[in-house]
């Protein structure tokens, strides 16, 4: 490394952020990358370890000294090449990704662990400023076409790779905007939009065709994110394409099974946050779900729940509480047991910071209002005994509940998307596919391949990208036999 005391010399920096009662005031992102000089100290940082634990703690494989070392000597440009050898959109995991990278360094058993993900963020932007970032076309077209359904990091990483090695590409998004959940899931706040409008250009430079508003499949339910404007149905994706990969996201949301779920005013995250990114990008919305003057309470204590809080609070709720079934985790992990794993310990969004009740072991029995709407929750404190929960005797308690938000995760894919496809499913809901050996990636109906959250279920968007990019590799070795595309 080059600075091999650097990580007995420096301290862990936490990249700059805008206020908490001021950044609430807008949508735009509040986080600033770090400056030249403190993005060379924290690559200092990362020590000649031997074992960089953080590269398979990074779902992508990330190659995270080798651009460390590359941001202390100051040549960024060589750094962002490093980054996009396995990544192909760092400025998504930069922003939003948990960064289980940095649970995993070597230097975390004992102190503050390398700002891996500050790093990251920094190398991106710096290459987006100077001008770096450009397409990267195929030399030769193989006349070979491949249909990608499903717009988000899994769709947009496989489409991008299979584009450079000269396969005609086209993205079919049923929302109005390319993204996915990208899109319509993340806040603006947390990710602005237009880090995905760019990097649309340059794939549409580099040969690949977005279609959006095209739902492909037939007889689905409509809802408040169904912006479709047409059809395909799987059967002319199959004559037309020589190979199919369905890359959509696990959008079948968890439900609350308990009195009174069909009150005016309970709804689902992604029932209100898509409506909050369409306003963003300038759109008129009829009917938005809003939360200002509300007593807002959140069901789930995952990042979408803490969506949930940070665009409450900007619609100026007039309360806002956060549930989760789950009991309170440590304050910190017991480093010794877990590392280097995703340890269990209480964490605390930006959303958090700008102000929420939280509150844990907490499991909601009914729903009570007046009208047909909902004016308050009645819940129950509960306990965990051998796995099991009860509910803690006399515990009962209301709160007074204008707007609901279910955010307990996702279940699966939408059923219907699946089953127009004909593909087996897995015991969980979804599409059956492996990872590794002859015929990876594929499903069972011919030529039609899936990756990311249809394929493993609800996950991370570095997950998404990495599945994309080794599914790219699947269908070019299907079409071609061989492949040069990394996996």
């Amino acid at each position: 490394m080059g600075k091999i005391t650097g990580f007995m010399e420096f301290q862990r920096l936490r990249e700059a952020s805008e206020a908490p009662q001021s950044r609430k005031k807008h949508y735009k992102e509040f986080l600033l990358h770090l400056t030249d000089a403190d993005a060379k100290i924290q690559g200092a940082r990362c020590m000649d370890c031997g074992i960089p634990f953080c590269n398979s703690g990074c779902p992508v494989n990330n190659i995270i000294p080798d651009w460390n070392d590359l941001v202390y000597h100051s040549d960024y440009r060589q750094a962002l090449d490093v980054l996009h050898s396995t990544n192909n959109f760092p400025e998504f995991t930069g922003r939003i990704c948990p960064a289980p990278c940095e649970s995993a360094c070597t230097l975390g058993i004992n102190s503050d662990p390398v700002g891996i993900k500050s790093i990251e963020h920094f190398i991106i932007d710096k290459g987006w400023e100077n001008g770096w970032v450009v397409p990267q076309p195929a030399a030769q077209k193989t006349g070979k076409k491949v249909a990608v359904v499903g717009s988000g990091p899994a769709g947009m990483a496989a489409a991008q790779q299979l584009a450079r090695v000269g396969h005609d590409v086209t993205v079919f998004e049923k929302s109005d905007r390319v993204g996915g959940l990208l899109r319509y899931g993340i806040p603006d706040f947390k990710m602005e939009k237009t880090h995905i409008d760019r990097r649309v250009m340059q794939m549409e430079a580099e040969g690949v065709t977005f279609r959006t508003g095209v739902m492909v499949g037939k007889d689905f339910p409509a809802n408040v994110n169904n912006w479709a404007r047409e059809t395909i149905s799987p059967e002319d994706l199959a004559s037309e394409f020589d190979a199919v990969i369905m890359a959509g996201g696990a959008e079948a949301p968890r439900d609350l099974p308990v009195p009174g779920r069909e009150l005016k005013g309970v709804h689902f995250a992604m029932d209100f946050l898509p409506l909050q990114n369409k306003v963003d990008a300038g759109d008129k919305v009829k009917d938005q779900i809003m939360a200002t003057a509300k007593h807002v309470v959140v069901i789930g204590g995952g990042d979408t729940g803490s969506d949930c809080v940070g665009t409450s609070n900007r619609h100026g709720a007039q309360s806002v509480a956060q549930f989760e079934l789950m009991p309170q985790p440590p304050d910190e992990e017991n480093k010794p047991l877990v590392w280097p794993y995703w340890p269990t310990k209480l964490r605390t969004s930006s959303s958090h910071e700008e102000g929420c009740d939280r509150d844990w072991a907490v499991a909601t029995k009914r729903l009570e209002g007046k009208g047909g709407k909902v004016e308050k929750l009645i819940a129950a404190r509960v306990e965990w005994k051998d796995g099991k929960m009860q509910e803690v005797p006399d515990s009962e308690f209301e709160m007074k509940a204008d707007l609901v938000l279910l955010a307990m995760g996702f279940v699966s894919p939408v059923a219907q998307v699946l089953e127009a496809f004909g593909v087996e499913k897995d015991a969980r809901g979804n599409v059956r596919a492996t990872t590794d050996g002859q015929g990876c990636y594929k499903t069972s109906v011919d030529k039609v391949f899936v990756a990311g959250d249809m394929r493993r279920g609800q996950s991370l968007v570095e997950w998404a990208i990495r599945e994309g990019r080794q599914c790219a590799k699947a269908v070019d070795e299907f079409l071609m036999g061989a492949s040069v595309l990394p996996r």
